[in-house]
């Protein structure tokens, strides 16, 4: 479906607080880390408790065995009219050791794996950035470069 002209796409930045407002409403994302020189990316489900994101994702444990910077991105895009959000976050992963902490998390985050393929993460987010996708009633909201014939 084609937008219309009277619908411009815009994109507008949001702060790192909004970004991470907005994760926290979401529940599913992407995991990204680099795995043999290249970039992996893993379908995720995350819960952001105390500043910190939680991540459970069909990764190798041995992948992310150290503290490792990982980016995590979530969106919520509308496919007909394009408005919506994205959000990505990078930090610090650990893998949760502790079994009762495990447990709670196992039970409460969606996975796709289960086993060795399985793991949870603690993200702790050293930067959030994210973006607002929304429409301009006319082509007088839209910046000068995207006016139809008409406006110019």
């Amino acid at each position: 479906m084609t937008v219309p002209p009277t619908a411009v796409r815009r994109m507008v930045d949001i702060s790192g607080e909004e970004a991470l407002y907005l994760l926290a409403g979401a529940s599913l994302g992407r995991l990204m880390y680099e795995q043999r020189d290249a970039l992996a990316v893993r379908p995720a489900s995350h819960v952001l408790e105390y500043g910190r994101l939680i991540v459970r994702a069909p990764v190798p444990a041995a992948a992310l065995s150290a503290r490792v910077t990982v980016t995590y991105h979530a969106d919520q895009i509308n496919p007909t009219t394009g408005t919506g959000w994205a959000v990505t976050v990078s930090g610090l992963a650990e893998a949760i050791a502790d079994q009762s902490e495990a447990a709670h998390y196992l039970r409460t985050l969606s996975g796709w794996a289960h086993g060795p393929h399985d793991t949870l993460l603690r993200i702790h987010p050293q930067t959030a950035t994210g973006y607002r996708f929304a429409r301009a009633a006319d082509h007088a909201e839209a910046p000068p470069g995207m006016r139809g014939p008409a406006s110019r």
